[in-house]
């Protein structure tokens, strides 16, 4: 066995045994390994093996990893050291591979209801550019992941982002709209609705005017799909975003109802309109 190897047993069996409330004691020691070990540089076989271990201890952080609560005080090296370094992209198959585990890492991260409100707007906005890069990963399980954490970040952070990044994360869920995973899609629009959400929060609506109409059109397209989830899943993305900018949304569906297979989704996005008062 090579000293490489010896090394990763040796590290990936300690996390194993000391994943219960023993793992929150020692911190101190076993921070500064993992940030050795999850370097780019390292063997790729140890840092996946490592990050599927974090991933667990992760989602019962309580229990394990932050038994004494000071994993938070930690969050910058899980983030800035280890993190980021795997979500950079890089050819092959092994490094996509390292991708969708610290992908995988990250969502255990921000949902695992150990950080604050506050914390997790420090992971956006360390992290929120290489989550949207890899929502054009190969691995649907990675596009997907990828949706949903973006989600949680609009959810915990958005209405506090600055415009033109909040801004800039909605061309990117468009496309995710044209996934070949209705799983992919559901994830992308349901982010959309956070996203109309955070808008609709936002000061200044009208630094949003152009984005929003051009966000109403294509959604207009994806409502004529030949599948009826998506159809009602961008109904509600419609219907979200209605307030906003109504006058414009009425203009843009009347003049593609004609074009549509059945004008029945397009008329009940017309009486939502009709019912419900524009946003202040």
């Amino acid at each position: 066995m090579t000293a490489g190897a010896r090394e990763k047993v040796h590290i990936a069996g300690s996390l194993a045994v000391a994943q219960g409330p023993a793992l929150g004691e020692a911190l101190p020691h076993v921070m500064p390994t993992l940030r050795a070990c999850l370097q780019p540089s390292r063997d790729p076989q140890m840092r996946l093996k490592l990050f599927s271990i974090l991933s667990t201890v992760l989602l019962r952080a309580t229990d394990s990893i932050n038994s004494q609560g000071q994993f938070p005080s930690y969050l910058e090296t899980v983030t800035k050291d280890i993190l980021a370094p795997n979500l950079q992209w890089h050819a092959g198959r092994t490094a996509a591979a390292i991708r969708t585990a610290a992908v995988s890492c990250l969502w255990a991260l921000t949902s695992s209801e150990v950080l604050s409100a506050k914390q997790i707007q420090d992971v956006q906005e360390t992290l929120m550019p290489q989550v949207l890069t890899t929502l054009e990963e190969d691995s649907q399980m990675t596009r997907l992941i990828s949706c949903r954490i973006i989600n949680t970040f609009l959810k915990t952070s958005g209405s506090m982002m600055d415009p033109e990044k909040l801004i800039k994360i909605y061309p990117e869920l468009l496309k995710r709209l044209d996934d070949v995973s209705n799983d992919v899609r559901m994830a992308a629009a349901s982010t959309l609705v956070t996203w109309l959400q955070c808008v609709k929060g936002a000061e200044g609506k009208s630094y949003y005017q152009s984005s929003v109409q051009y966000l109403y059109r294509e959604l207009l397209v994806h409502l004529d799909d030949p599948e009826k989830a998506i159809q009602d899943a961008i109904l509600e993305v419609l219907k979200e975003g209605s307030g906003l900018f109504p006058d414009l949304l009425v203009r843009e569906t009347e003049a593609v109802i004609h074009k549509h297979r059945s004008a029945t989704y397009c008329e009940q996005l017309l009486q939502h309109v009709q019912a419900v008062p524009a946003t202040q």
